[in-house]
């Protein structure tokens, strides 16, 4: 993969700590257009379950984001879930979805 802008190595790597600190399934994060960072994992309750992918733009939207330049999700799974880029979809229609390993390493990115 290209290098990466180091805005982006940044949400990569809160994806990847997210991750690692809960033991999750996937980790994720996404920056929105003002600058700010939200990072979520996959939550998976008997009441309702999340990708991380959701959880970190469901954050977001929380907080006030209006729309997203980049999101980052951190799996072992060789695709992002549907779910997952329709979220980010919801708010940023060609924002940059970089799927990485979990050693950290970009290994697709949709656009």
């Amino acid at each position: 993969m290209p290098d990466l802008d180091p805005e982006d190595e940044k949400i990569v790597i809160l994806a990847r700590s997210a991750r690692a600190r809960t033991q999750a399934k996937e980790g994720a994060a996404v920056r929105d257009t003002d600058g700010r960072t939200y990072a979520a994992t996959t939550v998976d309750l008997p009441s309702f379950k999340l990708t991380a992918l959701q959880a970190a733009v469901a954050a977001a939207v929380s907080s006030g984001a209006e729309g997203l330049e980049a999101a980052a999700v951190v799996t072992n799974d060789p695709l992002v879930k549907g779910a997952s880029v329709h979220a980010v979809r919801d708010l940023a229609a060609e924002a940059p979805i970089l799927r990485a390993d979990s050693e950290g390493t970009v290994q697709e990115i949709i656009s």
